[in-house]
């Protein structure tokens, strides 16, 4: 097998007294989408940081194309950050060519759907024509892998699905792709999951692998909001989605009778858990450090 284009090695990051990234191993292999998934302050654009060179890790070592991170190899990824990386003082043309001098790439493009906004600042484009233009100024030098750190956050739902349709093609002619989301639908296209709670990794592989066993229960009640106070008042770690309760990986006898105490009728069902959920019980089991 070839080396994986992106590797860490037993990574630790420490910021005083803080551990942000615990003790973490992964890699990302030519041609897979590998999804990088976790709540917020979970670890993720740390260990994207160093996966990338810009932060040094203080315990392990991280491998991008076989390598060390240096100037030559960071030439050949494309990275999309939270905050885009654009100058917004720039037209969209003029933050291609200095990606495109950053990267050495000769010839760098952008598709001719960004004609009519060529010229236009960024700072003047909406949140999501900005994260289209900042994903097209990522594989303009052709990369052989991407970082993308949630790149279709305030995106709609039909440019989402074109920019996981563009993701889908980088993969399909053999690109490496780390991606982090909040959209479990996004999740579930990717071709493997690592789960971070607390610093550490704590589950990889397919969506099935990382929910395991783990089951909730579905409360069904017309006084959902009784419900769900009593619940989150008795420290049971309910979710509430609209008007739907759930309540992972607990008794339902514990459920009943904080029902009953608090004079809520209730009918309440056993069924396999999210992975939200599954990653709720194990973010209580190991709480952030």
């Amino acid at each position: 097998m070839s080396e994986p284009v992106l590797r860490a090695r037993s990574v630790t990051r420490r910021f005083g007294d803080v551990t942000a990234v615990d003790d973490v191993s992964m890699s990302v292999e030519a041609g897979e989408v590998v999804g990088l998934i976790g709540a917020n302050g979970a670890g993720k654009t740390t260990l994207i940081r160093m996966l990338l060179g810009l932060l040094a890790a203080s315990e392990g070592s991280v491998e991008v194309l076989g390598g060390a991170p240096d100037r030559d190899r960071r030439a050949r990824l494309g990275y999309v950050p939270q905050n885009l990386g654009l100058y917004t003082d720039l037209t969209v043309e003029e933050n291609l060519e200095f990606s495109a001098d950053a990267y050495r790439a000769q010839n760098a493009e952008l598709p001719g759907r960004f004609s009519d906004v060529r010229r236009t600042l960024v700072r003047d484009l909406s949140l999501g024509a900005q994260r289209q233009a900042a994903f097209a100024i990522a594989l303009a030098h052709r990369p052989e892998v991407l970082v993308l750190d949630e790149p279709t956050s305030g995106v709609d739902a039909l440019a989402r699905a074109r920019l996981w349709d563009t993701i889908r093609q980088q993969a399909e002619a053999g690109v490496g792709v780390l991606v982090t989301t909040h959209y479990m639908e996004e999740a579930q296209q990717c071709d493997r999951l690592l789960l971070m709670v607390g610093g550490r990794l704590v589950g990889s592989g397919s969506e099935d692998d990382i929910i395991g066993d783990t089951r909730a229960i579905a409360v069904r009640t017309d006084d959902w909001a009784a419900a769900f106070a009593a619940l989150n008042d008795a420290d049971v770690p309910v979710i509430l989605a609209g008007r739907d309760i759930r309540v992972p990986d607990t008794d339902p006898a514990q459920i009943d009778a904080v029902l009953d105490a608090a004079g809520v009728s209730a009918e309440c069902e056993p069924v396999r858990a999210t992975i939200e959920e599954r990653m709720l019980v194990l973010a209580r089991e190991r709480p952030a450090q």
